[in-house]
């Protein structure tokens, strides 16, 4: 589909826009009505609405699933066999095809205008969304090794895609690394010799870019700020965590770092520790390197120390438990810390911002985070707290310096954005 060139004032029919975004265990998927904005400011952006959003989960399981979405909440699942990523997309695609959206205006592929999909390493090889072509996935097969439970899964789900979609449905790789590259080397290099750095390609990407771009843009919209005026921290609290420092619209910090395990404490992930460690464990563990990059990611977090889940869902269930009320006090204490760094590295915030599984519906684990910033003018509103779950809003009191702010975030919605927006240079 040939688009006008960016800042072309020529009015842009609307899109049907699905995309796809590849967890290591799960594709998540959503068709959005998007309206293309070349050339528009992020405050005015239109996100455009979602017509349907799904999952599948537990992919290679014995209880996979696939499940229908409402605003974040599952309004259908059924069992179902899923072999891979690979299957999941074809077993979208067929859905599709054969109608399963068509209550929702989508009668089939034939009803669907581009393909966004998530690829959450770019390093430095991409500034911005790309046209998916056959260098685009041999240089994202290139960044595997940085980001091995993520890339190899976004390849499969392309790979299908393409085979489903054929020629017709132009497709787009969004990039979580991008939002990022506005990083200053002072917080983006790592204290090792520049030129091994450079060789090896090793500095802070930083990760949930569409997430966190996302939640600034909607924050500025609800405020009716600038960007250009406006100092935000942003958390993206889930299964997989992160922070980022937000000074006039631009990244300047973030807590992932060269991979996706740096930062906070998460689900399984270990977040930040000493870096001997790893070689420590090695030795008296007699582990590879294959095998403690796993155990950092998959058997670290809220599921090793609680002892009993990665999911704080089930952990809010259970804070009697010792193990259980550690785990969350760690995760909490951790996050604190990123803030307040991150307000030193700022010279002050308007706002924080929360979204994420765990931002968006946990208000306990809220509580516990923002009820030790008052000495910053944050005052914590216990029951707006409590009253804000899967919604925007304030849950600190109107007196607030410094306003916390729950925001949804919606990727698929910014990824549709960008998706829309894309205009390929041979179109212009």
């Amino acid at each position: 589909m040939k688009q006008p060139a960016r800042g072309s004032n020529l009015q842009q029919a609307p899109m049907n826009v699905l995309t796809l975004n590849a967890g290591s265990n799960s594709l998540k998927f959503e068709i959005v009505a998007a309206e293309p904005d070349s050339g528009g400011s992020d405050e005015g952006a239109r996100f455009g609405s979602s017509l349907v959003a799904g999952a599948y989960d537990n992919i290679g399981k014995a209880d996979s699933a696939f499940a229908l979405l409402e605003n974040k909440q599952t309004r259908h699942k059924e069992e179902t066999e899923i072999r891979d990523h690979g299957h999941a997309t074809e077993l979208l695609f067929g859905w599709i095809e054969h109608g399963g959206a068509g209550a929702n205006g989508v009668r089939g592929l034939g009803d669907i205008d581009r393909v966004g999909h998530r690829v959450v390493h770019g390093a430095d090889r991409f500034s911005r969304p790309a046209r998916i072509t056959d260098q685009v996935v041999r240089e994202i097969e290139n960044l595997e090794d940085l980001a091995p439970l993520h890339n190899a899964s976004a390849l499969k789900v392309i790979r299908a895609a393409q085979a489903r979609g054929g020629p017709r449905i132009p497709m787009i790789a969004v990039f979580d690394t991008v939002f990022h590259q506005t990083i200053p080397e002072k917080a983006a290099l790592y204290p090792l010799p520049l030129d091994l750095s450079k060789r090896h390609r090793i500095r802070r990407y930083g990760f949930h870019g569409i997430s966190h771009r996302y939640m600034m843009i909607r924050y500025a919209q609800i405020a009716r700020r600038p960007l250009a005026e406006l100092n935000l921290i942003t958390l993206h609290l889930e299964g997989g965590s992160s922070a980022a420092a937000i000074q006039r619209g631009k990244s300047i910090d973030t807590s992932m770092g060269f991979t996706p395990l740096e930062g906070l404490m998460m689900g399984t992930r270990s977040g930040d520790i000493d870096p001997a460690i790893v070689t420590y464990l090695m030795r008296k563990e007699n582990m590879d390197a294959d095998r403690v990059e796993k155990f950092l990611n998959k058997e670290c977090g809220l599921f090793a120390v609680s002892g009993i889940s990665a999911d704080t869902r089930e952990l809010q269930r259970r804070l009697s438990d010792p193990s259980v009320d550690l785990a969350v006090n760690m995760f909490c204490y951790r996050v604190c810390k990123y803030i307040g760094a991150y307000l030193a590295a700022l010279g002050g915030a308007e706002a924080i911002v929360a979204g994420g599984g765990i931002g968006e519906n946990t208000p306990v684990i809220r509580e516990r985070i923002f009820e030790q910033f008052g000495w910053c003018g944050a005052v914590l509103d216990r029951q707006r707290n409590s009253d804000t779950v899967d919604r925007e809003g304030a849950i600190t009191t109107a007196e607030s310096r410094v306003q916390v702010w729950v925001i949804p975030t919606q990727e698929g919605l910014m990824m549709a954005k960008d998706v829309a927006d894309y205009v390929d240079s041979n179109d212009t």
